[in-house]
């Protein structure tokens, strides 16, 4: 199948790979920036402990004592999961219209559904281990997922996709 290509800058072909990628970097600022706002403002915290507890998922308890070098591996770990999510999601969006020509609920449900993934799959199966769900933190986490993952990957993918048809 071929790559579908939308006029970039200056007229340059952009594939929806390189649509994707930057739509997970966009995506996973938005939702790093909300994640550590919301952990200083409700902790009185670093907000390095947010990366330093994203790199916990591979390296353990000791990624919490690792310095500015874990901060960065969770960083890194951060993006490299925000754009997968992107990919996927861009992947997908073609083989289930509908997720194109309803981005905002496509938006609500995909934040949802990276949410559970999130949380009842990887982090249980990670170095994190299972945790308990509480109600109130939940429902911030799940509301940052929807806003700042879902909805920006569903609507620059719709907007990508469609700015490709009218380019046909």
């Amino acid at each position: 199948m071929e790559t579908p290509q939308v006029p970039g800058p200056e007229g340059h072909p952009v594939g929806w790979g390189r649509a994707a990628f930057v739509t997970g970097l966009l995506a996973g600022t938005l939702d790093i920036t909300a994640a550590c706002t919301q952990y200083v403002l409700t902790t009185h915290k670093s907000p390095v402990d947010v990366l330093d507890f994203i790199a916990s998922a591979l390296f353990g308890k000791e990624a919490f004592a690792g310095g500015v070098g874990m901060a960065l591996t969770g960083l890194v770990a951060h993006y490299l999961i925000a754009i997968m999510f992107a990919v996927f999601f861009y992947w997908l969006s073609p083989r289930l219209t509908w997720l194109l020509e309803h981005p905002v609920l496509a938006g609500v449900f995909y934040g949802m559904a990276v949410w559970l993934l999130m949380n009842l799959v990887v982090l249980p199966n990670s170095r994190v281990g299972v945790r308990p769900l509480e109600p109130v933190p939940s429902a911030i986490g799940l509301g940052i997922l929807i806003l700042c993952i879902g909805l920006p990957i569903a609507v620059r993918a719709t907007r990508y996709y469609n700015r490709r048809r009218l380019a046909l």
